[in-house]
């Protein structure tokens, strides 16, 4: 068993591994169908915003008290339900799709709806991998073979579904993403999870709520992260919310190009998931953090002017790289140094940091965009992406003396 394969050594994670696989690559169809919808049906670059918004929110105002109850119940049995009404919300997209039926506002509501159930999701799927690989020495490598697989999907989705309107529409999207929860809940059905044992007593949702951000704000290496996260989330991610419009103003485009493009984004991802999921241990991914932070500021500066397809293709796998870097390694770093009992807390911190700001990004990107236009508005992220990278710099060793004692600590508890 290689270093880089260890975490599928575990029966219970490689099922599941293998059903997002096919789950994601679907997810990320239906993503780029639905920007390309919304923006045919109404050729504005704020309501582009208005979709992420909508889709995004409950992230930020649910995800924090998921964490709670990610630390008290059963979270198969809560991945199970989230998919199921996952699947449902792409079966109704689809029939309204394909009865000619569908509005702008169906399009934001089911998105909505989407973002509620994922708002579930993503805090419980944190803290369930470490049900799914029983040993956290396993769990680095876990997070990161979870995002390969996530941004191979993204590598996938978005090329099949720029073919797929061009070749049919964009209900056919909706269709394929909803036959790809088959293969998810099929996953789910054939792992055998030890019963978990029941915990202690909990503190009440609100005070329980407060020791995991008074324990997150505390940690000075936790504080730091989340920030920098938070303030990536809100410049840079955006841009991906505007690529419709940037691909209409920039190269007069169609979804093909889009897709392209986003798949672009995708391979740099891919590429950046591999060299995390290489390393042994932690040692060094703040340094690894910050510098990716510059990189994708660097390369969002030089998508605002770029009016070439073949250099917008490598930029945009630069940006993929970039911001998959920043997220993944500090989801890693959160991971191994955080304490069993709050993990569910501080990992839903971390969605809401990410997941959860880019809404309000998304919204302020797109009313910018049809003021100033998509290029100038990925500008100004890329800027604001460089500020927030060069503080952190500033920062870093501090950060760095915070965060041996708990790498100690870490290492310890493994041996």
């Amino acid at each position: 068993m290689t270093v880089t394969l260890r975490a599928l050594r575990h029966r219970n994670f490689t099922l599941f591994l293998g059903g997002q696989a096919c789950g994601l690559i679907g997810y990320w169809m239906q993503q780029i169908a639905l920007s390309w919808l919304v923006y045919r049906l109404t050729g504005s670059a704020t309501l582009l915003g208005v979709l992420s918004f909508a889709a995004n929110l409950p992230v930020l105002v649910l995800a924090p008290f998921v964490g709670l109850i990610a630390d008290r119940f059963n979270r198969h049995r809560m991945m199970i339900a989230t998919q199921v009404f996952e699947m449902l919300q792409a079966v109704v997209l689809a029939v309204l799709a394909f009865a000619g039926l569908i509005q702008p506002w169906h399009i934001i509501a089911l998105a909505m709806f989407l973002g509620v159930c994922i708002a579930v999701e993503l805090p419980v799927r944190h803290a369930y991998l470490l049900e799914l690989v029983e040993d956290k020495e396993d769990l680095p490598n876990a997070v990161a073979m979870t995002s390969l697989v996530a941004n191979c999907g993204r590598l996938i989705g978005p090329s099949l579904a720029g073919l797929m309107i061009g070749w049919f529409d964009e209900a056919t999207c909706f269709a394929l993403n909803a036959l790809s929860f088959v293969v998810v809940l099929g996953s789910f059905a054939l792992m055998r999870l030890a019963p978990r044992p029941a915990g202690g007593t909990h503190p009440h949702p609100l005070p329980g709520l407060k020791e995991g951000v008074l324990y997150a704000w505390r940690s000075m290496p936790i504080r730091f992260l989340l920030v920098l996260l938070a303030v990536i989330a809100l410049t840079a991610a955006p841009y991906a919310t505007l690529m419709p419009a940037l691909v209409h103003e920039a190269f007069a485009g169609n979804a093909q190009t889009l897709g392209f493009l986003m798949s672009a984004a995708g391979v740099g991802a891919v590429a950046g998931t591999l060299l995390l999921i290489a390393r042994r241990n932690l040692h060094g991914l703040v340094r690894y953090t910050i510098a990716a932070a510059l990189l994708s500021a660097g390369a969002l500066t030089a998508l605002s002017y770029s009016r070439a397809l073949t250099l917008s293709l490598i930029l945009m796998a630069v940006i993929g790289f970039g911001l998959l870097v920043i997220s993944v390694s500090i989801n890693m770093i959160l991971q191994s140094i955080v304490e069993d009992d709050k993990r569910g807390r501080v990992m839903s911190l971390y969605t809401s940091a990410f997941l959860g700001l880019v809404p309000v990004g998304a919204l302020l990107a797109g009313v910018l965009a049809d003021r100033i236009g998509a290029t100038h508005t990925v500008l100004a992220g890329g800027i604001a992406c460089a500020a927030a990278a060069l503080y952190m710099a500033r920062a870093l060793p501090r950060i760095n003396a915070h965060m041996q004692p708990l790498y100690a600590r870490t290492e310890a508890s493994r041996s």
